[in-house]
């Protein structure tokens, strides 16, 4: 149901929807690849969703212009709907669950659709469109699973495959599969040679489990930062479509992905939500084999909330090295501070908060605990900074 030749028709229709989002080299992130990311978090409504969505609107009759289309998701594929139906002039209403981001369904409003949040995560939001759908001949445009859908995304792997014909690998973000199926397919079609690999949030693993199991069982609950990709079952085209061309499919943990969006902020200026950012984690913490390899990391969006992003800096810097906590027993006396904070200046260590706890359970009836939030390099120099301390006889806890 999804070729080749729908995606190059694709590309044609979308030439006057979407914006061009052109190769970025990656430094200083995955050193052992030359990494390139396809940076669709710049795309209009700052997803790839509106490829897939411009590509099914477009492709309606006119009959089905005149009732309208109905979505549902977590944020992204809203806004793409909206944008894509405003373009073509037509009225949409989104289904999104009452978890999603502020900043996403204000996003949504803007571009002309009328919002109906939905208690639950996506799937709920899915069933409340469904019955909607039925109720007023809508014509529903699915997030992932739709011929239509999957090829607009697939343009994407086309223009990959365009700017850079020797690449090696593409690393793709998986929700409910739609775009790592286009994808695949497109650059499978071009160069089976390449390699396509998939990555999901360790707390949404649907695809992931879908695969190993050869079977689509619906997850009992997911939790993720990457709230785009937190779908509990994988569709049913896009399952047949990623056993036929994906090569591997990745885990990666919520500290990983908040050190991707963190090295993506520092290294390139570049925002990426959590789903946007778990590519770049697959290539940072070696899911895939990659050394020597010329890699592309589709960053598929950047609609961060701000509220939660300064605790997703917080994850990464701690991942990363970057911050530390140390618990340190001391003998209650004048003087072990000021010995304790010359032993961190002398190694290029900066303390940024300090707590003193006489009342502990120490092995000194005169002990107590000094509790330290460091600002590092990263891991090396938190094990320089631990063994000074130590050669100086401070105990380490």
């Amino acid at each position: 149901m999804v070729t080749i030749d729908k995606i190059f028709h694709a590309s044609v229709v979308l030439r006057d929807i979407i914006r061009p989002t052109p190769l970025a080299k990656a430094y200083g992130i995955a050193p052992e690849c030359s990494l390139y990311l396809k940076p669709e978090n710049l795309q209009n409504t700052g997803s790839f969703k509106l490829r897939g969505s411009g590509y099914k609107i477009a492709m309606l009759s006119e009959e089905e212009k005149k009732h309208g289309v109905i979505a549902c998701s977590a944020g992204n594929h809203a806004q793409g709907v909206a944008l894509a139906a405003s373009k073509c002039g037509i009225s949409s209403l989104i289904c999104l669950p009452d978890t999603a981001p502020i900043s996403k369904v204000e996003a949504t409003k803007s571009y002309g659709a009328q919002v109906c949040l939905v208690p639950g995560v996506y799937d709920d939001a899915y069933n409340r469109a469904l019955e909607l759908k039925e109720e007023r001949g809508y014509t529903f445009v699915h997030p992932f699973d739709d011929p239509y859908v999957i090829a607009g995304q697939g343009t994407i792997g086309l223009e990959i495959m365009n700017e850079m014909s020797d690449v090696d690998a593409v690393i793709v973000p998986i929700g409910g599969g739609g775009l790592i199926a286009g994808v695949a397919c497109a650059i499978k079609s071009v160069s089976p040679h390449v390699k396509v690999y998939g990555v999901q949030a360790a707390g949404a693993p649907s695809m992931y489990n879908a695969i190993h199991a050869g079977k689509r069982e619906p997850l009992s609950a997911v939790s993720t930062i990457a709230d785009g990709i937190a779908v509990k079952k994988p569709g049913e085209l896009t399952f047949e479509m990623v056993k036929q061309y994906v090569d591997d499919i990745a885990l990666v943990t919520e500290d990983e992905i908040a050190a991707a969006i963190l090295a993506l902020i520092e290294k390139q200026k570049m925002i990426a939500e959590g789903a946007g950012a778990v590519s770049v984690a697959a290539a940072m913490f070696h899911k895939f084999p990659l050394e020597g390899k010329k890699v592309v990391s589709i960053i598929s969006g950047g609609n961060i909330d701000v509220t939660s992003l300064s605790r997703v800096i917080d994850r990464g810097l701690m991942k990363s090295g970057r911050t530390s906590n140390l618990l340190i027993e001391l003998v209650d006396k004048p003087g072990q501070l000021k010995d304790v904070s010359r032993i961190i200046a002398d190694c290029g260590g900066n303390v940024i908060s300090v707590h003193h706890e006489r009342n502990s359970k120490t092995e000194s009836i005169n002990g107590c605990y000094l509790r330290l939030i460091l600002e590092t390099r990263n891991y090396d120099h938190v094990q320089e900074i631990s063994q000074a301390l130590k050669a100086e006889g401070f105990k380490i806890i």
